[in-house]
């Protein structure tokens, strides 16, 4: 029954992370955290071992992801492959650091930052600038379905979020897509769709560099994480197809109410 839950998780996970270029970590860490907490079947699942899990498993869903993606031309590789400079180091410092957190804490500073993901939402997003000169070197020019969109992506500031970011990915194994979504739209003006596209591309090459830190460390259970990968492959694909189905209101909105329930609970875990 164990490893049909895990398959079950591994989809719906992916699904919703792949949806919105989450990668699935932001829903699958404190599904699995919950499930250690409450069940004598899932004692195995240590904090460690889930971010572990998490990180292998949004390898698959980054790849199933990023093929549905790519054929549909929304991925802006140019840009994904310039976060990547900072979120790969930042990821394997983080993954280091993962191991000296406790259960209790990391519940809590795993709700704190759901909180705080959840607000990013709530800010205004920047309006593309199709103003900007294309003789910039720092302007990205992108054409998805016909029509041609514009924004600056500065080096510096790229680099040091996505190191932020990567950081933050392999400490609590979210994969990064739940704060780089929102900064590629707040920050640089990103339209959404190319956002989580191009996320889910930067998610699948951080994630292997992630998950090697922790296959390294011994924080990965093999006897598992075999179930998690072809649901987080299946989850992945079908996230990508419906993504293209949805508007993106509907689609922050059921985000925002999820990062929030997540956050309060597990807040609630961590100081109980």
């Amino acid at each position: 029954m164990v490893y049909v839950i895990c398959i079950l998780i591994g989809i719906m996970t992916a699904f919703a992370g792949s949806l919105i270029g989450l990668g699935g970590g932001v829903v699958l860490v404190p599904t699995m955290l919950l499930l250690y907490q409450y069940s004598d079947a899932f004692g195995w699942a240590t904090p460690q071992t889930i971010v572990g899990i998490s990180l292998v498993a949004m390898v698959f869903t980054g790849l199933s992801s990023t093929l549905t993606y790519y054929k549909k031309g929304r991925i802006d590789t140019k840009t994904g492959t310039l976060f990547l400079f900072g979120s790969i180091p930042g990821g394997v410092i983080g993954a280091w650091l993962n191991q000296f957190i406790n259960a209790e804490s990391f519940s809590l500073y795993f709700g704190l930052l759901m909180i705080g993901l959840s607000l990013l939402f709530f800010i205004k997003r920047k309006d593309p600038d199709q103003g900007l000169s294309s003789e910039d070197k720092h302007v990205r020019t992108f054409t998805l379905n016909g029509e041609v969109y514009r924004y600056r992506v500065s080096v510096w500031l790229a680099f040091f979020l996505s190191l932020g970011v990567g950081m933050l990915s392999g400490l609590f194994g979210i994969g990064g897509g739940s704060i780089m979504v929102p900064a590629m739209i707040l920050l640089f003006g990103i339209p959404a769709h190319i956002a989580a596209a191009t996320s889910m591309f930067m998610i699948l090459f951080a994630s292997i560099i992630s998950s090697g830190t922790h296959i390294a460390l011994g924080h990965v259970a093999w006897e598992y994480v075999f179930f998690f990968i072809p649901g987080a492959y299946i989850g992945g694909t079908l996230g990508a197809k419906v993504n293209q189905l949805l508007k993106g209101n509907t689609l922050e909105l059921i985000l925002r109410i999820m990062l929030v329930l997540i956050g309060l609970r597990l807040i609630y875990d961590g100081i109980a």
